[in-house]
């Protein structure tokens, strides 16, 4: 996800989150964990669902 999409989603814009890196750090290093965690979430899920897949499938 670029900083644009990410700037998107938090409703404000790109500058302003180039801002927050040097004018408020931990601001910015709080919003881009929280873009972290969602990420691995949704990586975490897909693992499941593949892991879910292989587990249910009959066996010969």
């Amino acid at each position: 996800m670029t900083q644009q999409d990410m700037a998107r989603l938090l409703d404000v814009d790109a500058r302003t989150l180039r801002n927050w890196r040097t004018t408020k750090p931990y601001l910015y290093k709080i919003v881009m964990q929280g873009f972290e965690v969602e990420e691995v979430v949704k990586e975490a899920k897909e693992h499941y669902e593949r892991l879910e897949k292989i587990t249910l499938q009959p066996k010969n």
